[in-house]
């Protein structure tokens, strides 16, 4: 009866090009000026963005393609001062330990001709090693706004323990330490973005003013949210430097979580009139029944039936759908099975307009149409009769809470800008154009789709070498329009889309 041996895959044939870009180096020979700044000393602040994380994975190459290292580069062009970074030892990418690859922090991902792959080997990198600064890119992949000033950071935090000038230092006073003349200041995405990557699972604290009680999963509050980045940009001002910060887009606009529709599911006509007559229809009467019948949709044969889901949000309707089904002559052990796999069970969707919307986590991918152990037949083919568990959908509620908090962030991150008189990224707005239409630049073209689209890594969450260049980009056109410099900005077509399997 049932599809067997279903696998979604979403990838496409990669097509790799050297290109030129609109925003690119302009062919004019004019002096390069940095206006009001005084760049003599640039440091980064941030998260695995201005690490230069991609891959699902932090090593040499990408640190050296870092938005912030890219952005020294251009500012050495007008007395900027050297740019030091913490640098990986290799291109393998992760920590090891006793010769062996922590699975915690794994090898950076490549592209094998079908799908993303480990690549081999282990790193040179060795969790608890230190190595010595002073350093200018103070990004740590993991960290949301409040970590940025917490004492000890470094011994929750490998990234940072590892250049982390004491045991007792943070991130931010590390930073301040350099007395830095210029500043980028790019924070708060993984405030929301284990909770959106996580679908849900964490708890939104917005009320909770102390992060100490917080989970990894977690949603910041956004009065801490405002109380830190404010106390971040007071001290970092406070002896007349100047800065960019980046605004922060929402993270569910990534392609970690539009890759994967909300109706990938192929039925052929016979397994579709099955599952209707057999399952949905009778499980779309008793929900009628209840007055929420549009919970579940019948199938046609094709190749777009929505996905099976658990949302928690739901009424639960277990005892309910337990007892209608024995009334209908179900036996009790059955019935009961149906009840608790149903009760908050819906098809996924996603509006015409746009306004609903379910979001299909990256990884879930790999599981939909496989066999869930421990259910019996047929009530246990993943995503069409078993449902998708919390973890594997953010759905349109959840997406909800984390555009909230991203609006609110915002808010501060833009009045401080304003009060500040500093540069501001508008990197909401650049997604946007990514996810829309793309960015053009010479004869290709720049968009948000998973592999092929050349802006994001394998991981679906941080940007290629490219992307990390956009982004210098789009910082260096707002430090011109705020502070009078006419940087040109980096040739995108210099950078990769996707890293080889062996990088030197």
């Amino acid at each position: 009866m049932m599809i067997r041996n279903f696998k979604w895959l979403v990838l496409a044939s990669l097509t790799l090009a050297a290109c030129s870009d609109d925003d690119s180096a302009s062919t004019v020979d004019e002096p390069i000026t940095a206006g009001s700044a005084d760049l003599s000393k640039y440091v980064a602040l941030g998260d695995s963005f201005a690490a230069g994380y991609s891959d699902n994975a932090l090593f040499k190459k990408g640190q050296e393609n870092s938005y912030p290292n890219i952005i020294a580069s251009q500012f050495a062009l007008a007395g900027g001062g050297s740019f030091a970074q913490p640098l990986m030892v290799d291109n393998v990418g992760g920590f090891s330990m006793g010769g062996v690859q922590i699975s915690a922090f794994p090898t950076r991902l490549y592209f094998n001709g079908t799908g993303p792959a480990n690549v081999p080997g282990v790193s040179g990198t060795v969790f608890g090693t230190t190595v010595a600064g002073p350093f200018n890119n103070f990004g740590v992949p993991g960290a949301k706004s409040f970590h940025l000033g917490a004492a000890g950071y470094g011994t929750l935090n490998p990234y940072f323990g590892r250049f982390a000038s004491s045991a007792t230092a943070s991130p931010f006073s590390d930073a301040l330490a350099q007395n830095p003349t210029f500043f980028t200041l790019w924070i708060g995405g993984n405030d929301v973005l284990a909770y959106a990557t996580s679908g849900g699972t964490g708890t939104n604290q917005t009320g909770n003013f102390n992060p100490a009680t917080y989970g990894g999963n977690d949603i910041t509050d956004p009065t801490v949210f405002d109380n830190v980045y404010n106390s971040m940009i007071d001290g970092l001002t406070a002896n007349g430097a100047k800065g960019a910060v980046g605004n922060l887009p929402y993270v569910n606009t990534l392609p970690f979580f539009t890759t994967v529709p909300y109706n990938p599911v192929p039925l052929d006509a016979t397994t579709a009139t099955t599952l209707n007559t057999q399952l949905l229809g009778p499980l779309k009467q008793i929900l009628t029944a209840l007055g929420e019948g549009d919970r579940i949709n019948l199938v046609a044969a094709g190749s777009t039936n929505p996905l099976l889901i658990v949302d928690q949000n739901l009424t639960n309707y277990s005892a309910q759908i337990t007892g209608a089904l024995m009334l209908g002559g179900v036996p009790g052990p059955q019935a009961t099975l149906m009840g608790n796999l149903y009760g908050q069970a819906r098809h996924a969707k996603k509006s015409a307009d746009g306004t609903f919307r379910d979001f299909i986590l990256l990884p879930t991918r790999n599981i939909i149409g496989t066999t869930q152990a421990g259910v019996p037949a047929p009530f246990n083919t993943v995503g069409v009769t078993y449902p998708l568990q919390d973890a594997a959908v953010l759905t349109n509620a959840e997406a909800g809470e984390v555009r909230v908090a991203t609006d609110a962030y915002n808010i501060t991150i833009e009045g401080a800008a304003s009060a500040h008189g500093l540069a501001l990224f508008d990197s909401k707005a650049t997604l946007n154009q990514l996810l829309n239409g793309g960015i053009r630049f010479g004869n290709y073209h720049m968009t948000t789709s998973y592999v092929t689209g050349g802006a994001f890594s394998l991981d679906g969450i941080h940007p290629s070498a490219r992307g990390y260049a956009l982004i210098a980009n789009r910082f260096l056109e707002a430090i011109n329009a705020t502070y009078g410099s006419n940087f040109k900005g980096a040739d995108l077509g210099d950078y990769q889309i996707q890293y080889p399997v062996l990088l030197p």
